[in-house]
C-alpha cells in the first residue's frame, strides 16, 4: 500500500461476521470502483476478537487482493476501541467505516465519501431519522433509538438528529483532532466523536438514508442503552458542570454545606440535650482516648516511610510523621481535601524528594486507607449476619433493640442484617479481587466486570478500578512491604476505632462489650468513608453523620448521646492532628498556606498537556 496514493480508506469494524465479511469486502469494492479512481481506496476488516472464521476469511481476501488488509486482535476491542486502531494504521485522508451488515444502502456511499473528500465537510453521517430517509425498524430499537437521540441533543446540545447510525466518514486530521478526548470505546464512541466535533466547530454534514436492519443486532438493548446513558451523564458532567466547579466554588459550597447541616442540625436535633451529655462525658476517659488516638501518628509515620522506600526514597519516620501532621491539618483548614497535595509539598522542599513521586505515594497511601475501612466495615457485617443467624432474639435484643411488640424492628431488622452480610461478603471479595490483581500478573479485575458486562461503561469502571489496583501494585511486588503497609494500616485504624470507643464509653453507654465494639468499628469505618467526599473542611458533619446513624440505628442509644460522641470523637482526633500540625509546622518552618498554594500550583501543571 506504501506504493499506492491512497486517498480513502474504509474500516469494516467485524465481530463473528463470517456469514457475511466476503460479499461486504466485494460489494464495497466495487462500489467505491464506480466512483474513485483505481489505487484511490483501501478496504481494512477492522476484526475485533472474533471466535469464528472471520480471521481466516480476512487473510485470505487480504492475500488476494493488495486493495484489501486484515487487522486481528486476541481480544474485544470494542467498536470504538477496533475503529481506532485501523484508523491509525489506514493510509487515507478520508476516513469512513460503516456496519458489515450493509444496512444502509451502498447507493449512498459515494455521497458519503465525497462530503468529505471533496465537499468541505470535515464529518458526515448518514440518518435513519431525516425527512427522506427509509429505514424499517423494529420496534423496540425505534423506542430506543428515538429516546437515546432526544437525550443526547437535550443534554448534550448536539443538533443532529441520528448519532448512531453506523454509516460515517471523517477527514483525517478533525478526527483524530477530536479523538484525542474521545473516552468511550464501545457503542457511544459514534455519539461522542460527533457531539466533540459539533463542538469544536467542525462542519458536520448530516443527510437522509435508506436502512433496513439486517439479522440480529449485536446490541443489548438493555444494557448497551443503560451504558449509553451513562455516557451520556459523564459527558453533560464533563460539558456543563465540570468546568463550573472551579477551587473558589468548591470552598463557598463546602463552607456552605456545613453551615446548613450545622443549621439543620439545631433545627430537628435537641442541641441543648446533645451538649448536656457531652459535658457529662467521663474527662479522664476523654483523655485517654485522645493518648491513644496519638499513638497512631507515628503509625502513619512509619507506614508512609515503607512505602517511600518501595519508591527508592529513605526518610526518617519523625520528619514523615510531621509531613502527614501538616497535611492532615491542611485539610481540616481547607475544603476538597486542598491538604492532600501540602505532604507532596513538603517532602518535595524539605527533603528534594521528587512531586511525582510524593503524589504516588500519597494515592498508594489513601488506597490502602480505603482497602482497609473497606475491610473492617465488611468484616463487622458479615459478623453482624452470622450471629443473627445463630442468635435472632440475642441480635435483635443487643443490637437491633426490642422487637416490634416494644416498639423495635423486628423481622425487618433481621433482613437487613442478612443483606448487610451479604453487602460485607462482597466489600472483603472486591477487596481480594484488588489485592490479587496487584499480586499477579494477571487482570482479575477486567476479568471480573467483562464476565457481568461488556458495555462502554463497564470497560470504564474497569478502568477506575485498575488505575487503583496500579496504585496498590506500587509496594505488591514486595510481599514484605505489602504485608507490613498492610498491617500498619490495620494498626492505625483499629486504634481510630479505639479512641471512638473510649469516647462512647465516656457517655457511660450500657452496651455488651462485643455489641460496642461491632457497632462501633462500623460506624468509625463508615463515617471515614464519608470523609472521603471532599465537601467540607476536615469531613466535618459527614463524619457525625454517618457516624450518628449507624450507632442510633442499630443499638439502644439515643441520638442525643450518638451525636454527642460522634461530635466529641471526632473533635478530640482533629484538636490531636491540629496540635502536631501547629508543632510540625515550627520545627520544619512550613507555612500552610504556601504549601497549599505551591500545591495546587503543581497539580495545575501535571494536569496541562504537554507537546511531544
Amino acid at each position: 500500500m506504501s506504493g499506492r496514493a491512497v486517498e480513502v480508506s474504509v474500516v469494516l469494524p467485524a465481530y463473528n461476521e463470517e456469514a457475511t465479511i466476503e460479499n461486504t469486502v466485494e460489494t464495497t469494492l466495487s462500489t467505491l470502483g464506480s466512483f474513485l479512481p483505481a489505487g484511490a481506496f483501501e478496504v481494512i476488516v477492522a476484526e475485533d476478537g472474533c471466535d469464528d472464521r472471520t480471521p481466516d476469511i480476512a487473510d485470505r481476501m487480504a492475500a488476494e487482493d493488495d486493495r484489501v488488509r486484515h487487522f486481528h486482535s486476541d481480544e474485544r476491542l470494542g467498536r470504538g476501541g477496533a475503529l481506532n486502531r485501523a484508523f491509525e494504521a489506514a493510509d487515507g485522508e478520508t476516513l469512513v467505516y460503516f456496519d458489515t451488515d450493509l444496512a444502509t444502502d451502498m447507493r449512498h456511499l459515494e455521497e458519503l465519501v465525497e462530503s468529505v473528500r471533496t465537499g468541505g465537510y470535515e464529518f458526515a453521517t448518514g440518518s435513519r431519522w431525516m425527512p427522506g430517509d427509509e429505514a424499517d425498524r423494529p420496534a423496540k430499537r425505534d423506542v430506543a433509538s428515538r429516546g437515546f437521540n432526544g437525550l443526547t441533543r437535550t443534554f448534550l446540545g448536539s443538533g443532529l438528529r441520528d448519532h448512531q447510525c453506523g454509516f460515517k466518514a471523517f477527514d483525517r486530521a478533525a478526527l483524530f483532532d477530536v479523538l484525542a478526548d474521545v473516552e468511550d470505546e464501545h457503542w457511544f464512541w459514534d455519539t461522542e466523536v460527533l457531539v466533540r466535533a459539533q463542538r469544536r466547530g467542525y462542519d458536520v454534514k448530516e443527510f437522509a438514508v435508506d436502512w433496513t436492519p439486517k439479522g440480529d443486532s449485536k446490541v443489548d438493548i438493555v444494557r448497551d442503552v443503560f451504558g449509553m446513558g451513562s455516557q451520556i451523564l459523564r459527558c453533560w458532567w464533563e460539558f456543563s458542570v465540570q468546568p463550573r466547579i472551579t477551587r473558589r466554588v468548591s470552598i463557598v459550597a463546602g463552607l456552605l454545606l456545613t453551615v446548613i447541616a450545622i443549621a439543620l442540625t439545631t433545627l430537628y436535633l435537641p442541641v441543648e440535650e446533645v451538649l448536656a451529655r457531652m459535658r457529662a462525658a467521663d474527662p479522664t476517659l476523654v483523655g485517654v482516648a485522645a493518648v491513644v488516638y496519638a499513638l497512631s501518628w507515628p503509625l502513619r509515620g512509619r507506614r508512609y516511610k515503607d512505602i517511600l522506600e518501595e519508591l527508592d526514597y529513605t526518610e526518617t519516620t519523625g520528619f514523615l510523621t510531621g509531613a502527614i501532621f501538616i497535611s492532615q491539618t491542611g485539610n481540616l483548614v481547607f475544603p476538597a481535601r486542598l491538604g492532600d497535595g501540602v505532604r507532596a509539598y513538603v517532602v518535595k522542599a524539605r527533603r528534594s524528594i521528587p512531586y511525582p513521586t510524593g503524589f504516588a505515594s500519597l494515592a498508594v497511601e489513601r488506597v490502602f486507607d480505603l482497602l482497609t475501612i473497606t475491610v473492617l466495615a465488611g468484616a463487622v457485617l458479615i459478623g453482624l449476619a452470622l450471629t443473627g443467624v445463630t442468635s435472632i432474639a440475642g441480635l435483635q435484643s443487643t443490637v437491633l433493640g426490642p422487637g416490634p411488640a416494644e416498639g423495635g424492628v423486628g423481622s425487618s431488622g433481621q433482613t437487613a442484617v442478612y443483606v448487610a452480610g451479604g453487602v460485607g461478603l462482597a466489600a472483603i471479595l472486591a477487596v481480594a479481587v484488588i489485592v490479587a490483581s496487584a499480586r499477579s500478573d494477571r487482570n482479575f479485575v477486567r476479568g471480573a466486570v467483562s464476565r457481568l458486562s461488556s458495555d462502554s461503561y463497564a470497560e470504564y469502571v474497569a478502568g477506575v478500578v485498575e488505575r487503583f489496583t496500579g496504585d496498590v501494585q506500587t509496594v505488591a511486588g514486595d510481599r514484605g512491604a505489602f504485608a507490613t503497609v498492610g498491617a500498619s494500616s490495620l494498626a492505625i485504624w483499629t486504634l481510630d476505632v479505639a479512641t471512638a470507643l473510649l469516647v462512647l464509653a465516656a457517655f457511660d453507654v450500657s452496651l455488651p462489650v462485643v455489641t460496642m465494639v461491632a457497632v462501633g468499628f462500623f460506624a468509625v469505618s463508615v463515617g471515614n468513608l464519608a470523609k472521603v467526599l471532599p465537601l467540607s473542611p476536615g469531613g466535618i458533619g459527614l463524619y457525625e453523620g454517618a457516624f450518628t446513624v449507624l450507632v442510633a440505628g442499630l443499638t439502644p442509644i439515643g441520638w442525643s448521646v450518638a451525636l454527642g460522641a460522634a461530635i466529641l470523637d471526632h473533635a478530640v482526633k482533629n484538636v490531636v492532628t491540629l496540635i502536631g500540625g501547629v508543632g510540625s509546622m515550627l520545627v520544619l518552618n512550613v507555612s500552610l498556606t504556601e504549601a497549599v498554594e505551591q500545591s495546587k500550583r503543581v497539580e495545575a501543571e501535571a494536569a496541562e498537556p504537554t507537546d511531544d
